[in-house]
């Protein structure tokens, strides 16, 4: 089983371009490429499922154990020649100060995977081997098998730190991107414009993947690529008990596209029939639905066209009243409410279900990994990454206590989860792996509650 880590120094050196070029070179010679992302990311996934033609995967080690990691890991590979993961950050940021906690390193070590190290060579000569140097001493049991070096001015450039990192460190360089590169892949407010918005990104992703193949060793790096990790079936062995025979709508457009992809094959394993939707350009919802699944995404971009599709609006406005079930996240919640109110303070008119408001914020409202209670039950793990807020008041019932901890202490708590009739809607973003039974207990929910309307 071949496998590589693409990993960073930092955040922005360059190990998203770089992975997608490898990615999209692998796969223009036939390679059967499986693409992963460490880290809680819905963004980048999407580009790698573009440049591979197959799904990427998360891999996340504070979301999931480490016995649930392999297990996807081992799923998601299946059929396929190598696996391209993606790291998140720095190689060695994650959870807080714990070493090995979310970060890409953790993960590499779950795994077993060698890491191809992405250094930013701006500006240095001898420095990049005090750089690898640190990186490699750090943690001897994280593999790096290898440095890519990105932004050098030229191939002297180049080779003049290949020679001292080799001399120096040990580990072969193999290959660079120069830093005249013209190729950007723009940003927002939660990070790249998703792929599904670039208008040329296969322009883009050839014109990389040309590069990658010129200035980059791809047979060096596939020689390098393996894995040995254990089998574990006992996750296969709780998930093939559970049926559930529903027709569930998943919002999925430009405003709507954040979910695991192991949510949602989790969800088709047990028997879920999924039936895609668009608010942005359906009329009214199917007639046959037993729920609906809306995650995250970009509403407040797409205020103006949301609000415009009154027909939309109202059918489902009037189907959740009637007691259809739907589970919402973040992006979803804000549809959910009466309205979104943007930065300059227009005011856009959402579904209405909720009696309350979205404000988009200048700054982050909740950022990073938290810890949920449903229902007062059920713990799961969860993500937050958003800009907006809800109005808090009297007409909210309230179905998730959240928790933000720092070194295994409990940092802040609030309330979040708004619930009316069969409908739950919260900002956290949450992966289905870290505890099957939230899933299950909606599910079987929805189940009793079954209807067409």
């Amino acid at each position: 089983m071949k496998n590589i880590m693409i990993a960073g120094t930092a955040s922005g050196v360059g190990k998203t371009t770089i992975s997608l070029g490898i990615m999209s070179a692998l796969s223009k010679r036939g390679i059967n490429v499986a693409p992963f992302k460490v880290g809680p990311d819905y963004i980048d996934p999407k580009f790698h499922k573009f440049v591979t033609g197959n799904p990427s995967y998360n891999l996340d080690s504070w979301l999931l154990d480490e016995d649930t990691v392999k297990y996807l890991f081992k799923k998601n590979m299946k059929d396929k020649d190598v696996g391209v993961i993606e790291g998140v950050m720095g190689l060695y940021d994650g959870f807080g100060v714990e070493k090995d906690m979310g970060s890409s390193a953790h993960i590499s070590k779950i795994l077993k995977t060698p890491v191809i190290l992405v250094i930013d060579g701006k500006g240095i000569s001898l420095s990049s081997s005090a750089i690898v140097l640190g990186y490699q001493m750090y943690d001897k049991e994280v593999e790096i098998k290898g440095i890519i070096i990105n932004r050098v001015s030229g191939e002297r450039h180049y080779n003049i730190l290949k020679t001292v990192i080799e001399r120096d460190v040990g580990i072969p360089c193999l290959g660079y991107l120069p830093s005249n590169l013209n190729i950007s892949l723009k940003s927002r407010h939660l990070g790249l414009i998703p792929a599904n918005e670039v208008i040329d990104l296969q322009e883009k992703s050839d014109e990389l993947a040309k590069i990658i193949e010129e200035t980059i060793d791809l047979d060096e790096i596939l020689k390098v690529a393996e894995t040995n990790i254990t089998e574990n079936n006992k996750i296969d062995n709780t998930i093939n008990g559970k049926k559930f025979g529903l027709r569930i709508g998943i919002f999925e457009d430009e405003a709507f596209s954040f979910y695991y992809q192991d949510n949602i094959d989790l969800m088709k394993k047990i028997g879920v029939e999924f039936i895609s939707i668009s608010p942005l350009k359906d009329e009214v919802l199917p007639l046959e639905l037993d729920g609906l699944y809306i995650g995250g995404g970009f509403p407040e971009i797409f205020t103006n066209e949301l609000e415009k599709n009154i027909s939309f609006r109202q059918d489902l406005l009037r189907r959740l009243q009637e007691g259809l079930p739907a589970y919402a996240e973040c992006g979803g919640l804000m549809y959910l409410t009466k309205s979104i109110t943007d930065l300059e303070g227009k005011k856009y008119d959402m579904v209405g279900f909720f009696e309350t408001d979205s404000l988009m914020t200048k700054r982050l409202q909740r950022f990073g990994y938290v810890e949920v209670e449903y229902n007062e039950k059920i713990s799961i793990r969860a993500h937050e990454f958003h800009r907006s807020k809800i109005q808090d008041n009297s007409n909210i019932e309230y179905v998730y206590n959240v928790q933000k901890k720092k070194e295994g202490k409990k940092n802040k708590e609030w309330k979040c989860g708004l619930k009316k009739k069969n409908v739950i809607a919260g900002y956290p973003h949450i992966h289905f792996y870290s505890n099957n039974d939230f899933l299950y207990n909606m599910l079987d929910h929805w189940e009793k509650v079954k209807t067409f309307v």
